[in-house]
């Protein structure tokens, strides 16, 4: 195994294309808007508006770290605008692509599982601003799993959507505020899908399974280097 992985997020790519996209349609939207009959304004509005959306795009495509994960012999590092997370390869249970259920098969979801021994070391080594990140960006998978009779009277979400802001884990340590409410939702997650951290297939520079292929293969560089040291 490298002494370094870095993934590279895919999130960042065409950062500086789309940033020409932007601009360029910024000045033909200045010349329509001067040249253009005022009947015909309509054009140059939309198209500035459009514009301005793409240069808000390439702003927050550049404002993200340009890797997204760092893999050491000791850490699985996660960096983002937000904040950032660490996890040691022996607090890691299992690593996968989640899957639901959709009528008789199974849908893969774009996304990476993982699935951890114990909270506390994660909880440590995580940022109030990604946690509430995290809160957010969640917020969809908890449709999965849900009582479809709820679902079909409209209240799919209900209380899902608030966590509880106290926690207790197993190994007797408990939890207040934010990150509280990320350990519930991890739980409540834990339950319907199976893991606890959920990496969307943005942050990656390859598919969700040859990330997971990486990650397993270094887990097992880890352990046989500990197992030899021993």
């Amino acid at each position: 195994m490298q002494e370094l992985i870095e993934i590279r997020r895919a999130a960042k790519r065409n950062v500086f294309t789309t940033t020409i996209i932007g601009v360029f349609g910024l000045l033909v939207a200045s010349q329509l808007l001067i040249w253009l009959p005022k009947s015909a304004y309509l054009i140059g509005i939309l198209l500035t508006s459009f514009s301005i959306v793409t240069l808000l795009v390439a702003f927050f495509k550049f404002r993200e770290p340009l890797h997204s994960f760092v893999l050491s012999r000791k850490t699985l590092y996660f960096q983002h605008k937000s904040g950032r997370w660490q996890l040691d390869w022996n607090n890691v249970q299992r690593m996968g692509v989640p899957r639901v259920t959709k009528g008789l098969d199974y849908q893969e979801l774009s996304m990476v599982g993982i699935k951890l021994k114990s909270y506390q070391p994660f909880l440590a080594h995580i940022s109030p601003r990604l946690i509430s990140h995290i809160l957010m960006e969640q917020r969809p998978l908890l449709l999965y799993g849900q009582d479809r009779e709820q679902c079909n009277t409209g209240n799919c979400y209900g209380a899902d959507l608030l966590e509880d802001d106290y926690y207790k884990d197993a190994e007797g340590n408990t939890y207040k505020g934010i990150q509280a409410m990320l350990a519930n939702r991890m739980q409540k997650l834990r339950m319907r899908l199976g893991f606890d951290i959920f990496i969307a297939a943005g942050e990656l520079d390859r598919s969700e399974h040859e990330f997971v292929k990486l990650l397993k293969q270094c887990q097992q560089h880890v352990l046989v280097d500990h197992t030899s040291h021993i």
